[in-house]
């Protein structure tokens, strides 16, 4: 937990520290790498750990992610412009990457099948409290001691985790020995692919428009890549992603369903700060809380699941889960306007239990089905799908929103602007009310996505998930 708190805290405590850290260091035209290079670093690196784990057992991968993490803690606080401190902060989400996959798939090691959901849940929780935590503890260090200190702290929790994992992880010698062979060819075709890929989702329609040569360039050598991970890891004995991740119905619906999960996941995180401060008239700290409510519900929805998918079963209780969601999001759109901050504070409680309900029952169904020495390159393929759903999600849902934006205010206005016109403090009627038409259309494009992943495990999940353990899958209807 200590670990993972380290990853979950990195994702947001840096966010209220940019005014701090671009006035001491300068590059303000690229501080979006400062979240974009994280990101990515973790989001194509979960395959390789996942295999590595599978190969060399859990705990070297885990020592190893949590030392490079506290490596470019370190780095990150010595440095010198914004370029060094990009390129410290991907040294960060390279060991960052080797956290998040690794403790996931030691809950399932660790514990067995009815004990699983507890320690998911507490894990849900890090997640929750880090989520809310994270912006007030860096605000607090960047404006009373400084920004350096943000990475600094990460140095004692990181020396505590690392000592008690090096202490009191003990694995068996069928776990530890595991095989030597390992694709590093592949393993650099899939850093180098989904670099580029990822790099064109995130910087189109920011950096560049999305028709334009960098784009264009980006996606094409993006595609070509792809085609040489497919031959790589083709010819590969063992592979880093292996052909089984897609040929078996359980893992493969699980891996799509969670994609979806990170698309509509992009609508509250991104967009309901900004309605919540232009259309509600929110402080900041009131439209935090506003989103924040739902990782009070999502913890909880998570630990009692187990009651339900014992009596219907992992595909049933997702289904139901991500229904739910579906007619949630669905609702964003109808509330009044401009409205009052209780009414999508209670939508977002509704969507935390919800999807609580949701993603739980999958991960625990994929990592039972599986063997030990497969199962953490599964759970790595399903936590990779949902960050790649997350990325392309805030590709997809910024262009939508600008879209609306630009229709409602004569092509007058995006994002950027609003956002400008919050930092000044005026936001005119007409943007309030585009601003509210933009995030409709993302909350129903989300509506979709849930949907959408309601439709895969209806037609591809099996009806009875295959647990490869003495105690039996929950019975299904």
């Amino acid at each position: 937990m200590l670990a993972m708190a380290l990853a979950a805290l990195d994702s947001t405590i840096v966010s209220t520290a940019v005014p701090q850290i671009v006035g001491d260091l300068g590059g303000f035209s690229y501080f979006s790498w400062l979240f974009s290079g994280y990101l990515l670093a973790v989001t194509v690196s979960l395959p390789v750990y996942g295999k590595l784990s599978d190969t060399f057992g859990r705990k070297p991968v885990l020592v190893a992610g949590a030392a490079l993490f506290l490596l470019g803690s370190l780095l990150c606080a010595l440095a010198w412009n914004m370029a060094a401190l990009v390129a410290f902060r991907v040294v960060q989400g390279l060991g960052g990457g080797a956290l998040q996959g690794t403790v996931q798939t030691l809950a399932a090691d660790l514990y067995p099948l009815e004990e699983r959901p507890k320690i998911q849940a507490r894990l849900s929780t890090v997640w929750a409290v880090s989520a809310v935590a994270g912006p007030g503890v860096g605000g607090l260090l960047a404006g009373y001691a400084d920004w350096r200190w943000i990475f600094l702290v990460n140095l004692p929790v990181g020396a505590v985790a690392l000592w008690l994992i090096v202490r009191h992880l003990h694995e068996s010698e069928r776990e530890a020995r595991g095989r030597t062979r390992v694709d590093w060819a592949g393993a650099c075709a899939i850093f180098a692919c989904g670099g580029v890929l990822l790099t064109g989702l995130v910087q189109g329609g920011v950096a560049w428009p999305w028709l334009s040569a960098p784009s264009l360039a980006l996606f094409g050598a993006g595609i070509a890549l792809l085609v040489v991970v497919v031959v790589v890891e083709r010819r590969a004995a063992e592979p880093i992603i292996p052909g089984w991740v897609w040929r078996r119905r359980t893992i493969a619906a699980v891996n799509l369903a969670l994609g979806a999960l990170g698309l509509l996941m992009v609508a509250p995180t991104v967009f309901l700060p900004t309605y919540a401060q232009s259309v509600l008239g929110l402080a900041p700290v009131a439209a935090g809380f506003v989103l924040s409510v739902w990782t009070l519900t999502w913890p909880v929805s998570a630990a009692l699941s187990q009651h339900v998918y014992r009596r219907i079963g992992f595909r049933n209780t997702a289904m139901l889960g991500i229904g739910a969601a579906a007619l949630v999001l669905f609702a964003f759109p109808f509330l009044p306007y401009p409205g009052r901050a209780w009414q999508p504070a209670l939508l977002m409680c509704l969507l935390g239990a919800a999807l609580g309900l949701f993603q739980l029952p999958l991960i625990i169904g994929v990592q039972s089905s599986v063997a030990w020495e497969e199962r953490g390159t599964a759970t790595a393929s399903i936590l990779f799908c949902r960050q790649t759903g997350q990325t392309v999600g805030a590709a997809l849902f910024g262009a939508v929103a600008n879209g609306v934006l630009a229709a409602r205010l004569g092509g007058a206005g995006d994002l950027d602007s609003v956002t400008h016109a919050l930092d000044v403090g005026a936001v005119p009627e007409a943007t309030r009310r585009a601003v509210a038409d933009a995030v409709h259309a993302v909350y129903l494009g989300a509506a979709g996505a849930a949907a959408l992943a309601f439709l895969v495990l209806l037609v591809l999940a099996p009806r009875r998930f295959p647990v490869l353990e003495d105690q039996p899958e929950p019975s299904s209807p």
